[in-house]
């Protein structure tokens, strides 16, 4: 079975255990990405966020047999535990692709996709989208190593994963991302 994990954030310089079979690309499907979760480290780290535009993620293939240990690695690499039932996407690729990422799929020959799809969360609440001036107050408020914790995760982030709310830090806060 061929599966795929997407990335846009931390897996992509610090992918740990996940069991990668090669490098990430650059080609993935388009995904709306935007900096919108207060990670436990404290960085606003970009997630999966209905509302924000598309940018296209990366992708990389995973060295599994099967699709539960593909997600079981996820898992263990992201500490989302079993219990928690969103914490992760998936889609296996069956049949006629319809949708944008079932069609890129098939183009990439996979059988199978998996994600981190953890909501955005703001002040502790789950499924909390911050507007943009909830982020930028967010960030302001942030010091010593949290503050750089922070301003390290949104330099790492790819360039081309060029969202509204990382131009906003970069313009109103003065931040080298």
């Amino acid at each position: 079975m061929k599966i795929a994990c997407l990335g846009w954030g931390s897996l992509i310089w610090k992918p740990q255990q996940l069991p990668l079979a090669g490098d990430w690309h650059r080609d993935g499907p388009d995904m709306p990405i935007e900096f919108s979760r207060v990670g436990d480290g404290g960085e606003l780290a970009t997630a999966v966020c209905i509302n924000a535009p598309a940018v296209q993620v990366y992708w990389a293939l995973l060295n599994v047999e099967t699709l539960q240990q593909a997600i079981l690695a996820l898992r263990e690499r992201e500490q989302i535990p079993a219990s928690r039932e969103d914490g992760i996407g998936v889609l296996i690729l069956r049949g006629n692709p319809t949708g944008d990422l079932a069609q890129w799929m098939a183009e990439k020959g996979l059988d199978a996709v998996i994600w981190t799809a953890l909501p955005p969360r703001l002040e502790g609440l789950e499924g909390r989208i911050p507007c943009v001036d909830d982020a930028l107050e967010y960030l302001r408020t942030l010091e010593g190593e949290t503050l750089e914790h922070a301003q390290d995760y949104i330099r790492r982030v790819p360039a081309e994963f060029e969202t509204p709310y990382r131009k906003a830090i970069r313009e109103q806060l003065g931040w080298d991302c």
